[in-house]
């Protein structure tokens, strides 16, 4: 039960509808017996948001390999990844839409539908299509496409593409968006290995906040 001794809520949107109205980490049950602790946005469109990454001052290092993506990694306070088997776990129905936010909640963009396979199926990106969001659509291009990190390199290129732009995603050849890449403060001179998305502002700027969250349909 939750601590007002409601029903353990199953997702951040039924903590909402029991009444927790602030942004913050909470543990929630998905499944009978199973427990997550994760970040619940509560302000954003509605709120109700399961939060699965974030990026926002560079404090925490996201060029790992998979390991450290397969189980998750970061700060509370700060920058994390909630961690590929969870994501999965938590994604696993295909009933979770996902929105995405950059700099602030104005500059954002959204999906019908986000789940990520499992790590036998090298935890490949299940999208559904582009709903909305004035930042343009850089991620249903890697839709299908399994994910990559700099120690295990699943991509269509001739190299890796995770170790040529500095980063862990479902990469093809190479990439549209990369938002796990290096912390890069803005414009950078280098090509396409900060955390960017290129309908929005190309491969030469870092975005110094986004975060990646999922809410039920």
């Amino acid at each position: 039960t939750g601590p007002k001794g409601d029903k353990a809520a199953r997702n951040c949107k039924e903590l909402l509808e029991q009444g927790d109205a602030l942004s913050g980490w909470y543990t929630i049950q998905p499944q009978m017996g199973r427990r997550l602790t994760v970040f619940c946005d509560m302000e954003t469109d509605g709120g109700g948001w399961l939060v699965f990454q974030r990026r926002q001052d560079g404090s925490v290092d996201f060029y790992r390999g998979w390991q450290s993506y397969k189980r998750g990694f970061g700060n509370h306070a700060s920058e994390f990844w909630l961690g590929n088997d969870n994501i999965h776990f938590l994604t696993s129905t295909g009933k979770e839409m996902e929105g995405l936010d950059f700099n602030d909640s104005a500059t954002f963009a959204t999906y019908t539908s986000f789940k990520i396979l499992s790590e036998q199926e090298k935890y490949a990106l299940a999208l559904g299509s582009f709903l909305d969001g004035n930042m343009g659509d850089s991620l249903s291009g890697h839709n299908k496409l399994p994910f990559s990190t700099m120690d295990k390199d699943n991509d269509n290129y001739e190299n890796s593409c995770s170790i040529l732009y500095k980063g862990a995603w479902w990469y093809g050849k190479c990439h549209s968006s990369n938002l796990n890449g290096l912390y890069l403060k803005g414009q950078h001179s280098t090509f396409a290995n900060g955390i960017n998305w290129s309908t929005g502002k190309g491969y030469h700027y870092s975005y110094k906040y986004v975060d990646m969250k999922i809410r039920p349909q």
